[in-house]
């Protein structure tokens, strides 16, 4: 059949490949994670399979979509615009380095904080045959954004990154030093950010510090709480890590944490207007006047 649309969806290389008909409906798609195709239309599989040929390598299964779990009701039933899942690393910065402020020192220290999400981003990415998910940017209201949230058989752990440009770099309790430069409250941030996450997701959630390209790392022995990672073997130590979650509770975890409105205050409710009393019904009876007895 001709007309048949190859579609991409989520993040670039990851997501799923959807085949669609020239009105736009879906009649199969294409899971690279699980190598495998649904086809929704059986009359379409000989199209669909032409389709996606140039697509597929290594042994793919075809058959009728899996019966959705909770997490697959979850995400169709969430609006595309509040899915955080196609977040690229530094999402916000990229924004704001296009339409912020032209400041030359400023746009500079931009850069070295988006280089150093997008390569703490890409380590943590490539987690995701081992059964990890990433989400990035996650918005936190009233602490700002997260910078890296990474869910998987570990555990769950709200990652903030600093770039060290080549410099030595000290973690304190509740301070973080790069070079000669102003400490930063760091630390005390990762605390009360993955607290507030534990709050919103009601599970265990591993404060993190990504400190990238540090000439020389130095963490005080008090802090015992915060994870600290570097580039070369942050990837190695959560894949080692013991296991803490099992693959239905991630997959549960992460269809939640991709969801915009789960990281939203809940909306007050409207709140309603008294009813005007009836004419002549005053606050002392009916028909009563202030003074009257």
């Amino acid at each position: 059949m001709r007309g048949l649309k190859v579609l991409p969806s989520g993040r670039p290389g990851r997501g799923r490949l959807y085949v669609n008909l020239p009105d736009g409906q879906a009649v199969a798609w294409y899971d690279r994670q699980a190598n495998r195709i649904s086809v929704l239309a059986d009359d379409h599989r000989e199209a669909v399979l032409a389709a996606l040929r140039p697509y597929l390598s290594g042994t793919v299964s075809i058959g009728p979509p899996p019966v959705p779990t909770a997490a697959d009701l979850r995400r169709l039933a969430m609006p595309p615009d509040a899915d955080l899942a196609p977040n690229r690393p530094g999402e916000a910065l990229l924004a704001e380095l296009e339409h912020g402020t032209a400041g030359t020192r400023y746009r500079h220290r931009l850069r070295q904080d988006l280089t150093a999400q997008q390569r703490m981003g890409d380590a943590f990415d490539a987690l995701e045959p081992d059964g990890w998910r990433t989400l990035h940017c996650v918005p936190l209201p009233g602490f700002g954004r997260i910078d890296h949230l990474v869910i998987g058989p570990a555990g769950i752990f709200c990652v903030r990154t600093v770039p060290g440009r080549r410099q030595r770099a000290v973690v304190g309790d509740l301070l973080l030093t790069v070079g000669r430069a102003e400490p930063r409250p760091d630390p005390r941030w990762i605390r009360g950010a993955a607290a507030r996450a534990t709050a919103v997701l009601d599970a265990k959630v591993t404060p993190a510090l990504a400190v990238v390209d540090a000439s020389r790392l130095e963490t005080a022995p008090t802090v015992r709480d915060i994870r600290i990672l570097q580039p070369p073997t942050a990837t190695p130590d959560l894949v080692a890590s013991p296991t803490a979650l099992k693959p239905p509770d991630i997959e549960a975890l992460f269809a939640q944490a991709r969801d915009t409105r789960t990281w939203l205050p809940p909306t007050p409710p409207p709140r309603s207007r008294p009813t005007p009393a009836p004419p002549g019904f005053g606050a002392r009876g009916p028909g009563r006047s202030p003074g009257g007895r």
